[in-house]
């Protein structure tokens, strides 16, 4: 059995078949994936669950928002940025208008696939859960609850879209390099070409026969 540490110092055995490896030993951030699901669920059982342990609504409105914060801040400074190699934020200028501001990785940093496939389920999944509790919240008549509901789809939602115009905005810079690289090798061809064409005029003029 043989084991081969990663980037981030955790140590992976390189002999088990990734297909056998759970989520987090195939994780080359394993730290930041459980916190980006322990966040997400105890979010989710406190709401569901609270009830069991206290009646106190105010205490559990408190220990909800909280860790639905604390959620939105790691999943939009540290998760992203180490699962799928993102980062966003939005900045107010002075004249009122927003400005996005998207960090992506560089192109030849490779991104673990377990990591990014279970990053944008979560991402994609968290909203649309909370969106089935607004709406039996709804008619279940339970109105203070639903205030908890519309705090998580807001900012679960916020991080979705936030992600989702990072992405596209690091995908348009590939193309735009991309295109650079190809039209600077075929800039450089061409010249190369010319070069060697006049280069072999002149000489031929010079050695050939008057």
């Amino acid at each position: 059995m043989s084991y081969q540490s990663a980037p981030d110092g955790t140590v992976v055995d390189v002999d088990q078949p990734q297909s056998q490896q759970n989520m987090f030993q195939a994780s080359s951030h394993p730290l930041a994936l459980m916190f980006l699901i322990l966040f997400k669920c105890g979010a989710l059982a406190i709401y569901l669950l609270g009830n069991f342990f206290t009646d106190n609504f105010i205490i559990l409105f408190v220990l909800c928002v909280l860790i639905l914060a604390v959620d939105f801040w790691t999943v939009k400074n540290i998760s992203g940025r180490l699962l799928v190699g993102l980062r966003w934020w939005n900045e107010v200028r002075e004249d009122g208008t927003n400005e996005w501001i998207f960090e992506s990785r560089d192109l030849s940093i490779p991104v673990n696939t377990s990591d990014s496939r279970i990053f944008w389920t979560v991402l994609y999944a968290t909203p649309a859960v909370w969106s089935l509790l607004a709406i039996a919240a709804f008619f279940s008549l339970r109105f203070q609850w639903l205030l908890i509901v519309i705090i998580a789809v807001l900012l679960s939602g916020a991080n979705l879209i936030g992600y989702q115009r990072c992405d596209k905005d690091q995908k348009q810079r590939w193309n735009q390099l991309a295109s650079g690289s190809s039209s600077t090798l075929v800039s450089g061809m061409m010249s190369g070409l010319m070069s060697n064409a006049i280069t072999s005029g002149v000489v031929g003029r010079f050695f050939g026969r008057g």
